[in-house]
């Protein structure tokens, strides 16, 4: 598995010296921030995930470079510490999940949503093959080692939101942080977790070596809907929104870029789109990764648009088990716009 690498402002021009991750050239943080050059550095929260695949996938078909812009694509293993990239400054914006702006506003932070990419999580609760007789729904998960990606991450939220749901307290179970890819396959097979949230193409690989098998299935707005009770929107392009207020022409270019992808998407086959991805993202080989693409392709929306009752959904979800947001108000509407997309 490629590895991911770690952003600071300290270490930014190290980082970005690692042509493998980019395919336009780096910059530091202090002209980044600026954007007057077009020069921008998003986080992703694991670019090698197909969740976030229009990030890069926008970055191979030559959209990012039509709209003028010097897009950097970053690394981070989990969405928690890719938010935490843009908070300090790091980074101008993170391809990562939709519930970290409501978590962040809880904590006085304003950061929005630009393009939201997907409508449903695109994650999958795995258990593995030697706990599967004991662990046949999340109601079985208490004092049972999970896996998530990072502790604070969405897969923590949306793996304490099952285990609430199902009459399971959060404190009955223990999260543990075994990131994605090797790292999960690994700590599933050697049993320090039973059960873990992750996506493709790290659930192909589980299910394709027998390792595990699907638990909850939150790869299409049905099992979405299904799951947490609504369309739960997810992989998003977020902003510091001051940031996106004294940027407006260059959040509209990275817009009109990611819409793109998205279109291109919905017009073309998991094995076109496989083909357009760098060949070290098919870690199980070809074939199993254009079925991991095939799988979470219903996550994707088409438009970049917001679904009208998605945010509500991730509100009730997170403040189900979440003492930040349980007693606290947030306002919706500051947590994303459609402005650039509806553009």
């Amino acid at each position: 598995m490629r590895t991911p690498f770690k952003i600071s402002a300290a270490v930014a021009a190290t980082a970005l010296a690692l042509a493998g991750l980019t395919a336009c050239g780096g910059s530091s943080s202090g002209s980044a921030a600026d954007a007057g050059d077009g020069r921008i550095q998003i986080m992703v929260g694991g670019l090698d995930k197909v969740i976030y695949l229009p990030a890069r996938l926008t970055q191979q078909l030559g959209y990012f470079k039509a709209e003028g812009l010097n897009v950097t694509l970053l690394t981070e293993p989990a969405g928690v510490q890719a938010t935490t990239s843009l908070i300090s400054g790091d980074v101008q914006g993170v391809v990562g999940f939709y519930d970290h702006t409501l978590d962040l506003q809880a904590k006085n932070k304003q950061v929005e949503s630009v393009v939201q990419l997907a409508h449903a999580p695109g994650e999958v609760e795995v258990v593995s093959t030697k706990a599967a007789s004991e662990i046949t729904s999340p109601k079985d998960f208490t004092g049972k080692k999970l896996g998530v990606t990072g502790l604070g991450s969405s897969t923590d939220f949306l793996t304490k939101y099952l285990a609430v749901k199902n009459g399971v307290k959060p404190e009955g179970i223990t999260p543990v942080a075994v990131g994605a890819g090797q790292t999960f396959l690994s700590a599933m097979e050697q049993g320090s977790i039973q059960a873990g949230m992750t996506t493709d193409p790290t659930v192909a690989q589980v299910v394709n070596k027998k390792i595990g098998k699907v638990l909850v299935d939150m790869r299409t707005p049905e099992g979405s809907r299904q799951a947490l009770g609504g369309p739960y929107p997810s992989s998003s392009l977020y902003m510091n929104t001051d940031w996106v207020n004294s940027h407006k022409d260059t959040v509209q270019k990275l817009a009109n870029a990611f819409v793109k992808t998205l279109k291109w998407m919905s017009t073309h086959t998991a094995e076109e789109i496989a083909a357009k991805m760098p060949a070290d993202y098919a870690q199980g080989g070809k074939e199993l990764y254009v079925q991991a693409i095939k799988d979470t392709l219903p996550m994707f929306t088409k438009d970049g648009v917001m679904p009208a009752d998605g945010p509500a959904t991730v509100e009730r979800v997170l403040k189900a088990f979440n003492p930040t947001l349980k007693n606290a108000t947030i306002d919706l509407k500051k947590t994303y716009t459609t402005e650039f997309v509806k553009k």
